[in-house]
């Protein structure tokens, strides 16, 4: 039996973005190694976004109520996990994970026998690069998981991620619900998995805004500092 992928994508009000995210997909479908689905999570939005992925022949997993990105992701890795794909994709739904690096992180995998792939736009610094302030953040992060794990991840916020089986059941069973990206690197690392980057291009938002706004980056450092500490503190406890 042929190895099969899906391509999760989270979505809250994506209405304006999610259409042209999954025909660029569909375009680099046939390109792939294996068999890949698009699973869309309608994480609750108040727009259209679920007519939206409706109408696109998708799969469609309709949450009745925001759970943010964090339960999202996981509903659609347990889906994964039950359907039993061999692969998952994550990727934003607003455009800024380009379809077309996808094959990236595929090679990366199979070229290093990881278990995890992380595309990172810093490896490089080419295409959207962020803010300075939060660029500041992400190293700020970066050197406090290397402190927690040993782990040396650059862009360590990004969603735009690969998952192989093993990956998968583990999130099947838990996930991060606050800040996934950070906290689910010391999760990964816990459990013995091999986590790499790779190199890939980045695009600005093609729509709407996000949750993280300037005049709540200091805010946003702090609750996510304070998110990290404590489940390194569950993890730490889990392996005593």
């Amino acid at each position: 039996m042929s190895r099969r992928c899906a391509i999760i994508i989270p979505a809250y009000n994506e209405a304006n973005n999610i259409r042209a995210l999954v025909g660029d997909i569909k375009k680099i479908k046939p390109t792939l190694p294996y068999p890949a689905d698009i699973v869309i999570i309608n994480d609750g939005s108040t727009d259209s976004t679920f007519d939206e992925a409706s109408r696109l022949g998708c799969i469609v997993l309709d949450l009745p109520i925001n759970l943010g990105i964090g339960g999202a992701v996981q509903t659609g890795i347990k889906y994964a996990f039950e359907n039993g794909y061999d692969f998952a994709i994550q990727m934003d739904g607003d455009g800024q994970h380009p379809a077309e690096e996808i094959p990236k992180l595929i090679q990366a995998m199979e070229a290093q026998s990881s278990d995890i792939v992380i595309g990172s736009r810093f490896l490089e610094n080419v295409g959207f690069q962020s803010t300075f302030l939060r660029r500041q953040g992400i190293k700020y992060f970066t050197w406090l998981i290397k402190l927690c794990c040993g782990q040396n991840i650059t862009d360590c916020t990004s969603g735009f991620r690969l998952l192989n089986r093993r990956a998968i059941s583990l999130v099947n069973d838990y996930y991060p619900d606050q800040y996934p990206e950070p906290e689910s690197i010391l999760f990964f690392a816990f459990n013995g998995l091999k986590i790499v980057e790779t190199p890939v291009i980045m695009a600005a938002r093609t729509g709407g805004k996000s949750s993280i706004q300037y005049l709540t980056s200091l805010y946003y450092t702090i609750k996510v500092s304070l998110a990290i500490f404590f489940t390194f503190v569950k993890l730490k406890s889990w392996k005593t």
